[in-house]
This record gives structure tokens, sequence and C-alpha cells, in this order.
């Protein structure tokens, strides 16, 4: 006997991000064009190339946690509960009727607890190797710990594990979410992604590998996606987590839908360690079979948020690729919010989904910030919403995320009408 897919729906949304720590004041920062990116000030920056990020600000954790409780967990877990948090309150779930052996929390995330990791060794280095070791620096450092700790803080017993595909994590994790949900093994699941990793071990890595902006007299313009004088990305921290589940379920504890996942992408690269594809390859084949799942063509997708880093090749491929899927479209909106927000590397996908979300919801895209000179060969192909937001009715919106690795994952959203 065939199964049929159920559809599914968002009821809430949370966020910890580098312009706002509640998505209200999250999306009123992003739909103003305003800029999370500062001098580094978590560690003294001298030898470093690059000196600006887009950390999180103003972040307390004796809000999400009893006195100590917070040092059992490295910073990226505790931007996940926080996260889970506002997305749980926003979706007005009744735990006195929750089926909980059918909530799930499928989490992502690309780096775990690097922080932790790097203390932990850096004391372990400096103490005479002497192996004293926090009891909890294995939970601290490990990517599924954001999961199992959502789980046990609301006593979730549903299927609950976590996604690492680099800066595609979140957006696999709300996938997979999807999926789950669209076979009937959950009725509900909190997903997301989260990441802290500014640090020295991630500036000196990213540097390395040339893949940093280093206009550090300039931070706040210092991402530049898609245009040509665009110098690298721009690392940011931060979660997003989503309360996702059956329209079916939705419908019966009367929750508000604030959007429908129509469709899912993903495919691979298969080109190379940390480069994209030339032609986008990978991220072409992830947009058509995010179209197909959605059963619509590429005329239907009125908004597009880019992964678009401002790295050279990375923009430049995924434009490639767009153009590959839909053609000269100048009415088409390709936005650029990482120009705000810097890379949150795994947690990117969802901060952009949710994005997504606000975009369909208020009828508002998103500007794209600092790029004044698209590259030639696409400025009249598409609307980069330049400078500032644009009013436009959305019925569907696409979120392409790309990770080291060649990872793809692209997710369309749609617009929710009761009945359809």
């Amino acid at each position: 006997m065939i199964k049929e897919l159920k559809r599914v729906v968002i009821t809430g949304m949370g966020v910890i991000t580098p312009l706002g720590n509640n998505v209200p004041e999250f999306w009123e920062n992003i739909i103003t064009g305003q800029s999370g990116v500062r001098s580094i000030t978590r560690f003294d920056t001298t030898n470093f190339k690059t000196k600006i990020a887009a950390e999180v600000k103003g972040f307390n954790p004796s809000l999400y946690f009893e006195r100590n409780e917070s040092r059992k967990f490295d910073l990226f877990t505790q931007y996940a509960i926080a996260a889970a948090e506002e997305a749980i309150k926003n979706a007005h779930i009744n735990f006195d009727i929750l089926n909980k052996n059918k909530v799930g929390v499928i989490w992502g995330s690309g780096n775990g607890g690097i922080q932790t990791f790097q203390d932990q060794v850096e004391e372990f280095v400096t103490g005479n190797k002497q192996p004293r070791f926090n009891p909890y620096f294995i939970p601290k450092i490990i990517a599924d710990i954001p999961s199992g700790a959502i789980s046990i803080r609301y006593g979730f017993r549903g299927l609950n594990f976590s996604t690492v595909s680099a800066c595609a994590s979140s957006n696999n994790a709300i996938i997979d979410a999807c999926n789950y949900i669209r076979l009937g093994k959950a009725d509900m699941i909190i997903t997301g992604g989260s990441e802290a990793p500014i640090n020295e071990s991630s500036i000196g890595g990213f540097n390395a590998s040339k893949a940093l902006s280093t206009n550090n007299e300039n931070p706040k313009a210092a991402s530049m996606p898609f245009d040509v004088k665009r110098d690298g990305f721009i690392l940011g921290e931060g979660a997003g987590a989503l309360v996702v589940e059956s329209l079916e379920c939705a419908i019966k504890r009367g929750a508000t839908i604030l959007a429908e996942i129509a469709g899912t992408g993903m495919a691979a690269d298969a080109y190379h360690l940390t480069g994209t594809h030339p032609d986008g390859e990978g991220a072409y084949l992830g947009m058509l079979d995010g179209l197909e799942d959605a059963g619509i063509g590429a005329a239907d997708i009125d908004y597009i948020n880019a992964h678009a880093t401002s790295t050279q090749m990375g923009d430049e491929s995924e434009l490639r690729a767009i153009f590959r899927v839909f053609g000269n479209r100048p009415d088409l909106n390709v936005g650029a919010t990482k120009s705000m927000t810097g890379h949150l590397l795994g947690a990117a996908g969802v901060i952009e989904t949710i994005i997504c979300i606000k975009a369909i919801t208020e009828s508002r895209v998103p500007p794209t910030i600092n790029t004044t000179e698209v590259e030639h060969d696409y400025s009249d192909s598409f609307n980069f919403t330049l400078g500032s937001f644009q009013e436009k009715e959305i019925k569907y919106a696409m979120n392409n995320t790309f990770g080291f690795g060649g990872h793809i994952a692209t997710l369309i959203l749609k617009k929710y009408e009761t009945g359809h």
C-alpha cells in the first residue's frame, strides 16, 4: 500500500544572531539593511589578517539556564537552546495535550564545539600536558549535543539526530525534518542549526584558505555579495530554530501557520573539497530537484535567498547556476542577506529560511547591502534588491545553501493558503 505524503508547515521560529536575539528584532534589522559586522572582541586579532566578524551581541545565558548549568554546554549549544525556546513559545504548543513520543529534534552544525576544543587543547599544552580535561569536554564539542539537549529539556522522545554538511547543515536538518513528517514518522520536529566559531582557530584556518575578507577598516561594508570588488566572506555566529509539523497536526491544535515547505532539493558538486564547481553544477541540480519536488516551474519562484558568501568563485558559480535554471528574469529577486549577517556556516540555512518566511508573510524582500557593481554578465539578469527592501507579493521563495565538500541543500517555501 502506497502512503500519501503529508503536507509540512512551519508554525514557530526563533533566532540568536548578530542582528538580534529574537525574531522581531532580527527582522527589523534585516529589512532596514543593518550590518552586524564589527571588529572582533573575542580575542586579540593583532597577528591575524582578518580582524572583523559578525558576533552575537548581548546574549545572556542566565535567561535560559539555571546557575552553572550553562557550563555544561559550549556556546553553540547555548545558542541552539535559546533559539529553540523562542520557536517553541512562538508556536504556542500546549504540552499538556502534545504527544511527546511523536515530537523529534533534528539539528545541524558544521563545527560543533570548536571553542571548547581549542580551549581544552591550549590548556593541555600550556599545563605541562597534564590530562586535566573537563568532564563535559566530549559532550561540549560533539555536534549532536544540541538535538539531545533540546529533547531532554522538553521531554521530546521522537526521532533525534544531527546533520553535518558544513554550511548546508541546517538546511539539511530542515529537509530531513520535512521528509520524516511527510512519511508520518513524526507529528512535529524542532529543527535548525547553530554555530559559535569566532575564535583564533576558525579565523586563522579560513585566513589560511584565503576565504575571509580583510577589509578591516570598514567592517559594516566588508561583505559584498556578487560585487566585482568582493574579497571574501565575513564569519558569523548564532542559531535559528523552526517548529515544523504536519498540516494535520497544526490544524488540529489550532496553530498559526507561517509558511509551507513546498519542496526540497539536494545534490553534490563532486568537484573540490572547498571550492564550488565553476559552472555551479551541484547548485543547478539542487535547484532543479527542489522545483521538481515542489511540482512547480522556475517561473513560479518570486525570491531567491542566495548562498552568496562574497567569495570570488562561489558567488560567480552560483549566478551561473541560477541563470541556467531561471534564464533572464529581471523580475526575479535574488537577494544576499549575508551582506548583513555575515556567514553563520551551519546555521546560515535556517536563519535565511526564517528571512524567506518573513519575506513571504510580510510581502517585503530584504535588501542586499554594500553591493554596488554586480558581476557584469548578470547585472541585468535579476533584481538584486540593492540598498533597500522592496514591497512584493511572494508566493514561492527559494533558499540555497552550499557546504565545503560540495554539499548542496535547497529549500522552497510557499505562502500558506487555506484550502490549498
